[in-house]
């Protein structure tokens, strides 16, 4: 089993439908695979053997396209980063998985140099690199078959969460991403006359496997941009060149912003959301304004994406659906009993799209499951009599701003290393926009003061933009345990409670949390 041979298939029956667009660039099936197939030749021509771990560092693209399906070919591994990554992240990622070489765009050149060699980084393929994309394809044969791989056989490599302590690279097989990708195609009722638009990150899962892999499995076009630009989204979808809209409950928020929506959607048949929870009057609004559904479903990095989906037949508002054809859900207790029908508990997953476990990390892979097979989401949550799973939080202290990933700890780390910083707590709070936004709470050093700016100023040096907390909320105390732990849970029901004792520049009143202004 090899994941690209879904490729090939679709290269064999629709060679001349396009199957990659950008800006306004498209590219047929049969020329797509052509390009592949150099990719994949130029990388064994190279030295690349299967198993290796090939990187890609870099925006959505049609290269990049190109380039994950060819390492895919070739039988190695695509280990997948942010191009929004700082240089302290990128390099801890990086050293993490070791890959051979490095597909990346030459503004990285300057901040990943130093990693090659040392039985590590061997090439960096970008402009000014040791090769560039066209070199190592023309090393490379139009004509080639996609070497067989175990089902079992990591595939492709995805990072999720903080990038403090032991990252964690979700081990993604042949299987999983086979088995996730045919759901998704099935449940959206995809087909070759589809156009997708993508511009979210091809590295996360949602780009990755719901979009791209389920585009091409059904023969599908994918249209693709760099990065989120409302105004170029609205003109591609208004000129009737696209079918189905995937998207964060942020972008469709603004969206119901605009005047004469419905019309500028032009022939979108199909939107979906994803990565944080849709708020409820969200999907309402946007139903009353375009005459269309946001179809949800629920799915995590682990997971490959697809677990749940809230299907054409019976769309529950609120839920996040039913599961998708040969993947269980149970609902289990803290030591892992199966609870009743309606009781709350973690979300536990099992089925062929569940990861192989965390690269080179043993402990983290044996510790997120029960019984070896049954995975431990951190979710909790509860399903009806129907079937239909509802979220009712993270078990974990993750905070999902505008679609993407944050952990509270790498925040935490970062302000640690301020002198003014005593203690502090980092929290997400409830967003209409957002979702959640992230929220920096301190306890100043004696005789120091907390000033905002310069903490944002710092932050942005160290972490990626989104991460960075838009407020900063100065406290005398955190609330704790009799053990002296923070109690973060506390923290948050306090601030959205308004009866913390709070100052804003160090002085201390008992009233609703004074903010600093937001970013």
């Amino acid at each position: 089993m090899n994941i690209s041979t879904n490729l090939e298939s679709a290269a064999l029956y629709f060679p001349l439908l396009p199957a990659l667009c950008e800006n306004g660039q498209e590219i047929t099936y049969r020329a797509f695979n052509e390009k592949v197939n150099r990719v994949a030749t130029g990388l064994l021509a190279s030295g690349v053997k299967p198993g290796d771990l090939i990187g890609l560092l870099a925006p959505n693209s049609t290269d990049w396209v190109i380039f994950y399906f060819g390492v895919l070919k070739a039988g190695a591994v695509a280990v997948t980063f942010s191009s929004l990554l700082s240089r302290e992240e990128m390099t801890l990622l990086i050293q993490h998985a070791n890959p051979r070489f490095l597909f990346a765009t030459e503004d990285k050149l300057g901040d990943i140099q130093n990693l090659r060699g040392g039985g590590g980084l061997e090439k960096i393929i970008c402009q000014n690199g040791e090769l560039e994309l066209q070199q190592l394809m023309a090393k490379g044969s139009g004509s080639f078959k996609a070497l067989d791989r175990d089902r079992a056989d990591t595939a492709a490599i995805l990072y999720t969460g903080g990038t403090t302590g032991t990252p964690k690279g979700v081990m993604l097989t042949h299987e999983n991403i086979n088995v996730s990708s045919h759901n998704v195609a099935f449940s959206e009722r995809s087909t070759e006359a589809d156009r997708a638009l993508c511009f979210l990150p091809f590295n996360h899962v949602f780009g990755q496997v719901h979009i791209m892999n389920a585009t091409i499995i059904s023969c599908g076009c994918l249209e693709i941009l760099p990065a989120f630009d409302l105004d170029l989204i609205l003109d591609i979808t208004q000129s009737g060149r696209v079918t189905k809209l995937f998207a964060v409950p942020t972008v469709y928020t603004r969206l119901l912003n605009i005047d004469g929506i419905k019309e500028k959607l032009g022939k979108v048949r199909y939107c979906f959301s994803a990565a944080a929870s849709m708020a409820a009057e969200i999907v309402r609004q946007w139903k009353e304004q375009t005459g269309r559904t946001i179809y949800e479903g629920y799915g995590l990095t682990e997971s490959a994406s697809a677990v749940t989906y809230n299907h054409y037949y019976h769309h529950a508002i609120g839920s996040v659906g039913t599961t998708v054809p040969g993947v269980e859900v149970q609902i289990r207790d803290e030591h892992g009993n199966k609870v009743e029908q309606g009781e709350e508990g973690e979300i536990c997953i099992r089925g062929h799209n569940i990861m192989k476990g965390y690269l080179n990390n043993p402990e983290d892979t044996r510790s997120a499951f029960w019984d070896v097979n049954w995975f431990r989401s951190g979710d909790v949550g509860h399903v009806d009599g129907n079937g239909h799973l509802y979220i009712v939080d993270r078990m974990k202290d993750l905070i999902i701003t505008g679609g993407e990933n944050v952990y509270p700890r790498e925040v935490e780390e970062q302000l640690y290393a301020r002198p003014e910083v005593e203690e502090c707590s980092v929290i997400g709070v409830p967003d209409k926009e957002w979702g959640e936004r992230v929220v920096a709470c301190i306890v100043p050093k004696p005789g120091r003061k907390v000033v905002p700016e310069e903490l944002k100023t710092f932050l942005k040096s160290q972490l990626s933009s989104f991460k960075v907390p838009k407020e900063y909320i100065v406290l005398s105390e955190l609330p704790k345990s009799p053990a002296g732990k923070i109690l973060k849970r506390e923290v948050k029901k306090k601030f959205l409670e308004g009866t913390t004792a709070v100052a804003k520049g160090g002085t201390e009143r008992s009233q609703r949390p004074r903010r600093s202004s937001k970013s």
